[in-house]
């Protein structure tokens, strides 16, 4: 009688596996490493960790990202400015994950991430904000809100939510709600501390994407407060500020990049941050300075800081400022994602979606405020070392040490105003 006869195959690192099975009972060939061929195919893939060179490559991609976005910002304004190009890429790039075609090109192209592998992004991403997020301090937010009506992709919402840290969620923009709703998720997202993002809402709106950031500076080196007093605060040639000075005597990294007439401090901060203080010359003007920012610039000037014995006074300051940037990211070549041929399939299938709008506030404290517990005396040192007094408008950068990213970029005209 002829046996009925059933042979399976697979195949486990490039050798071939069969079992055999005949009417009669089972004839298997070596059947552990079959065993362990299904055990394999069963197991999801895990994605490669990113490599110390991946990240570095993304933040020299972000930072060039970041000084773009800020000078474009900051040409536009005389006054006080402050963004987190860090945030805005995360958002952007979560955006990018639900793109395709030239809507996906130029996002990539936009945010300078055109060279590497867009499924790989939000790994890398992933990466380095998890990492920032150790240091407690930055709490952001990132909201991404089609209108009501479209059905979002249950894969996409995952990678939004899982690498991104971010929230998709419909909303009904004919609803006065909407606005409440937006301005609760920037709340609950930043502590409390950003409070309104939005004050009105277009009803024709198909898209927004919200991204909020407070930061609390935490000087490692810090400030004692009893030290600090009133002092005066040159905003122009025409208008002097009264302003709360800070003050600390200690050995400091201090670098002069003569090209610019620019000196350049780093003090350190709690979380493996650290701030970067330019301070132009006096006869410098400091939007000349604005338009010098290149992530290249920025490792240039970390190369060239020297530990000396400083005294320095900062002011005191705190900034809260809100962008609209749907007018501003065609400059830096995102356009398509506004127009009706825009792109965003990977978001849920359907076509006809497209970005409305991009809203950006920041927000950041410098103080006194510190948990290192090592404010010191007046003067620690035999003689009197040279001072450092930041008494005129300069910028600042916040950046994360282990990755290089740019956290935040501002630039303070009038510490006395937000």
């Amino acid at each position: 009688m002829a046996a009925a006869f059933h042979q399976s195959v697979c195949v486990l690192g490039g050798v071939l596996f069969k079992t055999e099975k005949s009417g009669g009972g089972t004839m298997t060939s070596r059947l552990l490493p079959f065993l362990a061929c299904i055990l394999l195919l069963a197991m999801p893939l895990q994605a490669q960790e990113p490599s110390a060179a991946e990240i570095q490559d993304l933040s020299i991609r972000n930072a060039d990202f970041a000084a773009r976005l800020y000078r474009a910002i900051a040409s536009t304004s005389d006054g006080n400015v402050l963004l987190s190009p860090f945030t805005v890429s995360l958002g952007l790039a979560a955006l990018m994950s639900g793109a395709d075609g030239s809507t996906r090109e130029q996002l990539l192209q936009g945010l300078s991430l055109n060279a590497l592998d867009h499924l790989r992004i939000p790994e890398l991403f992933q990466s380095v904000r998890e990492s920032v997020a150790e240091s407690g301090l930055v709490n952001q937010g990132i909201g991404i809100l089609p209108r009501q009506q479209f059905k979002v992709d249950s894969a996409y919402r995952d990678v939004v939510q899982t690498q991104y840290a971010g929230n998709i969620q419909g909303l009904d923009y004919n609803d006065g709600a909407a606005k409440d709703t937006i301005n609760k998720f920037a709340y609950d997202y930043t502590g409390g501390e950003v409070k309104e993002v939005i004050s009105a809402i277009d009803p024709q709106t198909q898209m927004m994407l919200i991204t909020a950031v407070f930061f609390q500076g935490q000087f490692a080196l810090a400030f004692n407060a009893s030290f600090t007093q009133y002092e005066r605060f040159y905003v122009n040639k025409y208008n002097i500020a009264t302003v709360p000075m800070m003050f600390r005597s200690d050995k400091y990294h201090l670098a002069y990049d003569r090209s610019l007439k620019l000196g350049v401090l780093k003090l350190p901060m709690t979380g493996g941050t650290a701030m970067l203080v330019l301070l132009p010359d006096k006869d410098v003007d400091y939007t000349s300075i604005d338009e010098e920012i290149t992530g290249e610039r920025f490792q240039g000037w970390l190369k060239q800081l020297k530990r000396t014995k400083l005294e320095v006074q900062l002011p005191r300051f705190m900034l809260e400022q809100s962008y609209s940037l749907q007018k501003v990211l065609p400059g830096l070549g995102i356009s398509e994602a506004f127009q009706e041929r825009a792109d965003f399939s990977g978001i849920g299938g359907e076509t006809g979606l497209r970005l409305s709008e991009v809203v950006h506030k920041a927000a950041i404290t410098v103080d006194e405020t510190s948990n290192a517990g090592n404010a010191r005396a007046l003067n620690i040192f035999a003689s009197l070392p040279p001072r450092l007094t930041v008494n005129r408008p300069f910028l600042f950068l916040v950046y994360h040490e282990a990755t290089s990213s740019f956290l935040f970029i501002g630039r303070v005209i009038d510490p006395s105003k937000k």
